[in-house]
C-alpha cells in the first residue's frame, strides 16, 4: 500500500543539526537559567505565588511550542519574559471576576515599571553580589545570618541556642548585616564610577 521510503506524516523530526534530544536539552537549560528572573517579574504582576506557578507553567509550555521559531542569536530570557507577560495578562483576565485583581491600567503600569530586561539584569547583579558577600563571611557567621532570615524563626530562639543575650545577639546580627550591605554596595558600584 504505502512506500516504505515515503516520509511518514506523523514523523516531523528535525534534521540532523536539530535532533529532538539536543533541542529539548537546550530548551531545558535556557528555561532553568531564566526561570528565577521570570518568576520574580511575574510576582510583581500577580497576587500569589500559586498564580506565578500557574503562569510560569503555561508560559513554559508556550515557549516549548514556539522554541523552533526562537532565534538563538537573541536573548532567551527576554523572549521568555514577553511570553510570560502575555500569559500573565491572560491569567489576570481569567481572574477578573475577583475584586482583588488590578484594573487593566494598573496592571499595564506595573508591567511597564518592572521593565523585564533591566529588572532581570538588576536582580541577577544583586543576587551575584549577595552570594559573593555571603561567601566572604565565615561559615558560622554565614549560617547564623541565613538562619535569622528563615521564615518562622525567632531571633530570641537563635540567641538562646547560641548562648547569648538577645541584645548581644541582635548586635552581632546587625554587624553581620552591615558588613554584607557594605560589601554589596562595593560590588554594585557602576563600572564608570571612580
Amino acid at each position: 500500500m504505502g512506500n516504505a521510503d515515503a516520509p511518514n506524516a506523523a514523523d516531523s523530526s528535525p534534521g540532523p543539526d536539530h535532533r529532538p534530544d539536543d533541542r529539548h536539552e537546550a530548551f531545558v537549560r535556557l528555561l532553568m537559567e531564566h526561570e528565577g528572573r521570570v518568576r520574580g517579574f511575574l510576582r510583581g504582576l500577580l497576587p500569589t505565588w500559586n498564580d506565578v506557578d500557574e503562569v510560569i507553567q503555561q508560559a513554559s509550555i508556550v515557549a516549548w511550542r514556539k522554541f523552533p521559531e526562537f532565534d538563538r542569536q537573541t536573548n532567551f530570557g527576554g523572549w521568555l519574559l514577553v511570553i510570560a507577560r502575555y500569559e500573565a495578562l491572560k491569567h489576570r483576565r481569567r481572574l477578573a471576576r475577583s475584586p482583588l485583581v488590578f484594573s487593566e491600567e494598573v496592571w499595564e503600569l506595573l508591567a511597564n515599571e518592572a521593565e523585564p530586561a533591566h529588572a532581570a539584569e538588576a536582580i541577577d547583579r544583586r543576587r551575584t553580589a549577595l552570594e559573593h558577600c555571603l561567601d566572604k563571611l565565615g561559615v558560622e557567621q554565614r549560617m547564623l545570618l541565613l538562619e535569622t532570615h528563615t521564615p518562622g524563626v525567632r531571633l530570641n530562639e537563635i540567641a538562646r541556642r547560641a548562648g547569648r543575650s538577645e541584645q548581644a545577639f541582635y548586635k552581632v546580627v546587625q554587624r553581620l548585616r552591615a558588613a554584607v550591605l557594605d560589601c554589596m554596595r562595593g560590588q554594585l558600584v557602576p563600572e564608570s564610577a571612580p
